[in-house]
């Protein structure tokens, strides 16, 4: 089987599947379409998200049997007609699951002991106590909204915090020790922290408006290492000018473009970004949650083992 390479993983990964018997080929650099015309060569390719796989690419690809997405979701492909043409598609969140979680536990803990505020106001020689008194996670309730690997892997996080953990999932079923199943209803009724892991989707695109923000009994503080399109980020500026949103961490937002690698197509900033990044109770970080020397390893390894089981 042949399996082209479409954007650079982990060495493991050719080095494996190379002593598994797969011949590799790589092109890192050629445009949608150049590829396009030679993907009816290949049993399956390998990507992360530089470029979306639509049902027109997927024509070309006549022998294709697989898609190997290097990565936790497959939002960039679409999965409907690569179902119905027979091709398995294979993806990783297994691999990045904990980058995730320790990200979205260290985001929230810095939110709430405003690290990067003080360290800031320090470097500026500004020694302002008082104004840097924290909180505390302990006795808080903590809102999940997606309790798949992700949510599960913060969840286990949060076990040494002695923090009430709801989850709501669209999925029956899914609650374990680090967390209990409620209603979207209880959760809003209950939750002083809502952390989302949901993929994106249909039903999570714009999930968070200002009809749901507004739905929440308590303020609280919001934390997103998912996908940036499941914000309204207009309605979060005006929740946070209210204080419906106490804080927020972001590692996700609706403007990035579709391989994730940059974040605008042109120098224009919206007004509302304008504002989260002056915004002292906001932390930014560019789409690096899943994003760790160890999750690399792991995310190639389980794009190998996954292709070992199925086609070996």
């Amino acid at each position: 089987m042949k399996i082209l390479h479409l954007d650079t993983n982990h060495p493991l990964l050719i080095n494996q599947l190379n002593d598994l018997g797969f011949e590799n080929h790589e092109d890192y650099s050629s445009s949608k379409t150049e590829i396009q015309k030679k993907i009816h060569n290949y049993d399956g390719f390998i990507i992360r998200s530089r470029f979306k796989i639509d049902s027109d690419f997927l024509a070309s690809a006549t022998n294709l049997k697989f898609i190997g997405r290097v990565g936790a979701g497959l939002e960039n492909i679409d999965c409907d007609y690569a179902e119905r043409k027979g091709i398995t598609l294979i993806a990783a969140p297994e691999g990045n699951r904990n980058a995730v979680g320790e990200h979205s536990l260290a985001m929230l803990l810095s939110l709430f002991n405003k690290l990067n505020k003080a360290d800031a106001e320090v470097r500026q020689g500004k020694w302002l106590r008082e104004d840097n008194r924290g909180l505390e996670l302990d006795g808080k309730t903590i809102g999940l909204i997606g309790y798949g690997n992700m949510g599960k892997a913060f969840a286990k996080k949060l076990r040494g915090f002695d923090v009430n953990v709801l989850c709501y999932d669209i999925k029956p079923n899914v609650s374990d020790d680090n967390a209990k199943q409620v209603s979207l209803v209880e959760l809003q009724e209950k939750a002083e922290v809502l952390s989302l892991h949901t993929p994106e989707t249909p039903s999570t695109i714009n999930m968070v408006n200002s009809d749901f923000i507004n739905g929440f009994k308590n303020p609280f503080w919001l934390i997103n290492t998912a996908r940036g399109k499941s914000v309204v980020t207009t309605d979060l500026v005006s929740a946070l000018q209210t204080g419906q949103i106490l804080g927020a961490g972001l590692d996700v937002l609706e403007y990035e473009k579709g391989s994730f690698e940059d974040l605008f197509t042109n120098q224009n900033l919206p007004e509302a970004f304008q504002y989260l990044i002056s915004a002292k109770n906001v932390l930014l970080t560019p789409h690096v949650a899943g994003w760790t020397i160890e999750s690399k390893e792991k995310l190639a390894q389980t794009i190998v083992d996954k292709i070992k089981a199925k086609f070996c």
